[in-house]
């Protein structure tokens, strides 16, 4: 065991979600729309949607990847809401151009595989909490935040595990923000990979069951 190690506090994403949805029960009133951020964060917005009882769906947010380096994140986009960007210091506008474009590219394709076989829900006039499995840049819900006031939510308001974001939406709900985020996963026991199809089966299960 090294120094600084942070034994992890979830089991997995549902058990996150059922924690997560036990803290929103009491403060959420009425009907909303619970959305996800695909692909991780749906499986926790699954059981918060579970537990309040409201409609689930996805939104696909998709990193904005350095020209140089892709896996590092300068920004976020979805496939129809505002850009975020950040620490794009040293690009020039034709690198940035192309980046966002590829980006958006991914979110439009996610979505599209993601709505195949059912229409995305509107946040237009509906309390809409937007649920992942961890903020570390807060880039991805940043952007998430934007779409939803772009398409009209009544409210926005943030859930998540793991917080070091804490701005933009109207609250923000965590359950931990230590002042060290280390890696998202480091806090989760099991945090593999999630795909495509298991968010559509979690869609369509959350829509059979209402």
């Amino acid at each position: 065991m090294h120094a600084g190690w942070i034994p992890p506090q979830f089991q997995d994403r549902r058990e996150a979600g059922r924690l997560l949805a036990r803290r929103l029960a009491a403060d959420l009133q009425g009907e909303g729309l619970v959305i996800g951020l695909a692909r991780g964060g749906v499986v926790v917005a699954a059981e918060v949607a579970r537990t309040l009882g409201w409609p689930l769906d996805a939104v696909a947010v998709r990193k904005v990847g350095h020209p140089v380096q892709p896996e590092y994140a300068i920004g976020a986009v979805t496939p129809d809401g505002d850009t975020m960007l950040r620490d794009v210091a040293g690009l020039s506008d034709e690198q940035l151009r192309q980046a966002v474009e590829t980006a958006r590219a991914q979110a439009s394709e996610l979505d599209r595989r993601l709505h195949a076989t059912r229409p995305a829900r509107s946040p237009a006039g509906r309390t809409c909490v937007l649920v992942d499995d961890g903020l570390a840049t807060g880039a991805t819900m940043v952007a998430a935040v934007r779409w939803a006031r772009a398409a009209g939510a009544g409210s926005v308001a943030v859930a998540v595990p793991l917080d070091l974001l804490g701005q933009e939406a109207d609250a923000t709900l965590s359950l931990l923000a230590p002042p060290e985020m280390m890696a998202v996963g480091a806090w989760y026991r099991d945090f593999q990979q999630v795909s495509d199809e298991q968010v559509v089966e979690l869609l369509d299960a959350a829509a059979a069951a209402r």
